[in-house]
Parts: structure tokens; sequence; C-alpha cells
């Protein structure tokens, strides 16, 4: 009687050690399950971002931002928008469309003009801090945002627009050949983000008078479409020591452009045209 109720007892508390045990298993299971999305080691990369701010009597400086990447989308806008979100909301940029359309977000990014929504944060070098400021040797409102009054200004004076002396066919349109059509590839899809200008030296020195990269691939879009009448006359506007022979083919603007376009081969076309 007294073996069979020492091994009762020995029965209860075997059973009683192995629920402690699977209870323990369970809680380690789920605590486990659980690290990979609460306790992920960080992927800190740090941001230096110019700051200017007109209203305050202070000259410009870099300010520091580490970011996780964890926690953050691939491109450098992704992390200017959480820096702005989550750090310091004074913090101010251009962006709109976020797919390098509109080419709001241009600036300078570890030292080249580009879009940052098209621009990959650097994790190859995550030690490394990713230097971000506005577009060079341009005025600036406010941090990474740009006065583009005088570049949209010459964009105007090209008069960026059909002029036509033709009658349009069926009273609707001006029409052209494919072949014509295809003259145009590699300068309508211009967005006007300023990138390739304001990586010029000419136009950094003679930003008043030479009209740029960008505007001078605008002004060869409408000299070369068939359907414009006003053809000599824009080449004669810009037949000018500083408007257009400023450029001397450094190139700069053709490696920048974030849409992969050829500021530089309009330029030459233009002289080629006013030597001939």
């Amino acid at each position: 009687m007294i073996a069979a109720t020492s091994t009762s007892k020995l029965t209860t508390a075997a059973r009683s050690s192995a629920v402690r045990a699977l209870s323990t298993s369970s809680a380690s299971l789920k605590a486990g399950g659980a690290a990979p999305t609460s306790a992920a080691k960080e992927r800190i990369k740090y941001f230096k971002v110019y700051r200017y701010d007109p209203e305050h009597n202070q000259a410009p400086y870099l300010s520091t931002f580490p970011v996780d990447l964890n926690e953050c989308g691939p491109m450098v806008l992704d992390a200017l928008i959480k820096i702005k979100n989550e750090q310091d909301p004074t913090l101010t940029f251009r962006r709109s469309c976020r797919e390098g359309i509109c080419g709001s977000c241009a600036m300078n990014i570890d030292g080249s003009n580009t879009l940052a929504c098209l621009s990959y944060i650097d994790q190859d070098s995550p030690n490394k801090a990713s230097k971000i400021y506005p577009l060079p040797h341009m005025y600036v409102v406010k941090d990474l945002v740009p006065d583009m009054a005088n570049f949209y200004e010459q964009y105007r004076s090209i008069e960026p627009w059909l002029q036509s002396d033709q009658p349009k066919e069926d009273g609707k349109e001006h029409l052209q050949t494919i072949e014509d059509r295809a003259k145009l590839d590699g300068m309508y899809e211009c967005i006007l983000c300023a990138c390739c200008s304001t990586s010029c030296p000419s136009y950094w020195w003679n930003a008043d008078k030479y009209l740029g990269p960008a505007v001078l691939m605008q002004a060869y879009r409408w000299i070369q479409d068939s359907r414009d009448s006003k053809t000599k006359e824009r080449l004669n506007d810009l037949d000018d020591a500083f408007k257009l022979y400023r450029c001397h083919t450094i190139m700069n603007c053709t490696k920048v452009c974030p849409k992969h376009l050829n500021p530089g081969k309009a330029i030459a076309q233009i002289k080629k045209k006013l030597a001939h």
C-alpha cells in the first residue's frame, strides 16, 4: 500500500513536470516565431541633408539623420519622406509622382544630379553617409528646394509651342509622317527636371545668358518638328554667343540625365544647322 502511494505521487509529479516543460517549450516557440519581425537586426544608414531656412539668420548646414533600412523603401525619396514623417517635419523638398515623370524631386545625391525617386539608397556601403544637396548653383528657397524661376523663364523664351502657317488638314490637326515623328524621339521625353543644366559649368557661370542643355534641347525639338513653320526664326534667335555657344561639349548633361537623353547631341545639331 505504501509502495502504491509512492508510485502514484511520482507519476503525478512527472506529469506536472511534463506539462511545465511543454508550456515552456510552447512559450519559447512563440517567442522564437516573433523574433524575426520584432527584433530583426537594425541596418542603420545615415543621411546628411543640406538645410537652409531664409527665415532664420543662420548659414546653411548639414543635418544628419539615421534611417533603419529594414523599415524604409529602396529609394532616396523613401528615406527623405520617412525622415520628414518621423524625425523632422520641417525638412522641405519637392516630390509628386514618385515615378520619374514629373521631375519635381531633382537634387544632388552623393555628388550627382538625379531624381530622388529613381535613385536607389546605397546599401553596399552602409557605414558611409549619403549626402543630399539641392541642385547646384541655383538660389535655394529652402532646404532642398531650388528657385526654378530663371530656368522656366528661359524655357518660355524659346516659345515651346507649335507655330504653323499651314492650315490643319480636315480642320482638326497637323499631320506628319512616321519618319518625321521619329525625329522627335529622345527630346520630347524631357521632363524639365534641370538635372542636366545644373550639372553644366557653363550654366553655372552664365545662367543669366546661356540657355543651358535642357532648354536648348527643347528648342531643337521644335526646330526638328516638321509641322512647325518658324524653323528659320527659331535658329536666328539662338544664333548668339551666349545663348548657344557657351556650350563646350563637356557632356555632363548627357551623363546625368535621369531619362537617358542626350542634350549634348541636340546642341551640336543646332550648331550644325547654323553652320550650314
